[in-house]
């Protein structure tokens, strides 16, 4: 006779603490079989084999493993298909749900229909539930019912909204009792699934509290080694909880709430407007603007060797450790977009290839509002001065001497476009594109 089991399917929630889906999954009483799943119809597409966001999962895997193994259970990884991984557990296990928590990507919701239409052809239901963000889909809406697209009046409402009950943590620990016993089962490793491992360095998942209280006064700085939390990769892949930053957030920075309530809205965004998601720009009419898309000069930008030293600096810190400052974000993909005229999609492309914290939301809102074809974009005439921002924001030039050591010899390129000639010509093509 198979076992009776309820799954918990984690995704990107790689904790056991304060974990929505993991709550209901071990309150049902049910022993709770916990299941991960490299899942090849993501992996297959991934052009670098020492991919550092792998080495990251696994390392969370890893430490998931630590934890229940202490508990007398453990965790099944698996590789492979998402339907053919349920259909082998389902020969396996008396499977009456599957839990798990929502993912708003369009392959992450074509995936879970597909997985539960599976299951409720054996009898069994799969539960979803919110957890990677403090509000979502029609939660915050115009007093209209409507989306908002303005940053602004969606943030007041955000924080209107804001009750303790939606950062309050889930006490999973109530319940770790409810874990399948079973020896534990080994991760493959990451050869096995093919790829490489790398050595990498994570930034820790609890932010030190003086970085969060200093954020207002030192996020813009890219030479602050301390400048910024670094969260974004813990956010991505859930090895801390939105709520535990929500609730440091709103005692110690109204900015760095700020931020998130920025992740809030574009993942808002997303839901009610996926065509973004698949490559459309937010507002249609920005599709006509005539893209030069200059291989080579889109070849010197990934590079790093545009001969603008703040971009430059940015692109060989994001190659090198796949991350890449805030303000930093900005003035690249300005520069990519209005200086050298090259598509918003193919630089939303190789942040995604390149970000250890990549995140389709919030990835595609950065891009389209620095193309300005966004929902609440920077307008189209405003274009990034790379020697100004450099004077306001890394003026004893630490930050882009640190990536660029040849900054002040002839093996530093010259630039490849004059910043005058380029924002003219940026706007005269805007202009003309925004007039048909």
């Amino acid at each position: 006779m198979k076992p009776t089991v309820h799954i918990m399917w984690f995704r990107r929630d790689l904790r056991l603490t304060d974990n929505a889906a993991l709550y209901h999954a071990l309150r049902s009483g049910k022993p709770v079989l916990p299941v991960f799943i490299f899942d090849r119809n993501i992996l297959d597409r991934l052009e670098d084999r020492a991919d550092k966001r792998l080495v990251f999962i696994r390392e969370a895997l890893e430490t998931l493993q630590e934890q229940l193994a202490v508990m007398g259970s453990s965790l099944r990884v698996y590789h492979g298909f998402p339907l053919e991984i349920f259909r082998e557990l389902l020969q396996l296990y008396d499977v009456q749900a599957v839990y798990a928590n929502h993912d708003y990507d369009p392959y992450a919701l074509e995936r879970e229909t597909q997985v539960a239409a599976l299951l409720r052809s054996h009898g069994a239901v799969l539960h979803t539930y919110k957890d990677q963000v403090i509000f979502e889909k029609a939660e915050v809406l115009k007093d209209d019912g409507k989306p908002y697209t303005v940053y602004t009046p969606y943030s007041k409402k955000w924080r209107a909204t804001l009750q303790p009950f939606y950062y309050r943590a889930y006490p999973t620990e109530k319940y770790f009792s409810h874990f399948i016993k079973q020896q534990t089962i080994p991760i493959p490793s990451l050869e096995s699934i093919g790829f490489r491992p790398v050595s990498c360095r994570f930034p820790a998942r609890i932010p030190k509290d003086e970085i969060i209280r200093q954020y207002a006064a030192t996020r813009d700085f890219p030479g602050l080694e301390a400048g910024t939390t670094k969260m974004g990769i813990h956010l991505r892949f859930g090895t801390v909880s939105i709520r535990q930053l929500v609730t440091t957030a709103l005692a110690k920075s109204d900015v760095y709430l700020n931020e998130l309530i920025w992740r809030d809205f574009y993942h808002a965004i997303l839901w009610h407007f996926p065509q973004v998601g698949k490559g459309a720009s937010f507002k249609p009419e920005y599709d006509r603007v005539l893209w030069r898309n200059n291989e080579a000069e889109f070849a010197a930008w990934c590079a790093g060797k545009t001969g603008y030293p703040i971009v430059d600096a940015g692109m060989r810190e994001l190659n090198e450790t796949g991350y890449m400052h805030n303000r930093v974000r900005m003035i690249t993909a300005s520069f990519l977009v209005k200086h050298l005229l090259i598509d918003w999609r193919w630089g939303e492309a190789y942040f995604a290839q390149k970000l250890l914290d990549y995140d389709l939301a919030a990835n595609n809102g950065g891009w389209q509002w620095a193309s300005s074809s966004g929902c609440d974009a920077a307008p189209y005439f405003r274009i990034f001065n790379p020697a100004l921002q450099t004077e306001k924001f890394d003026k004893k030039l630490d930050y882009i001497r640190k990536w660029i050591p040849e900054l002040d010899s002839f093996e530093y390129p010259r630039p490849i476009v004059v910043h005058e000639q380029a924002r003219k010509r940026a706007l005269d093509v805007y202009a003309k594109a925004l007039k048909q």
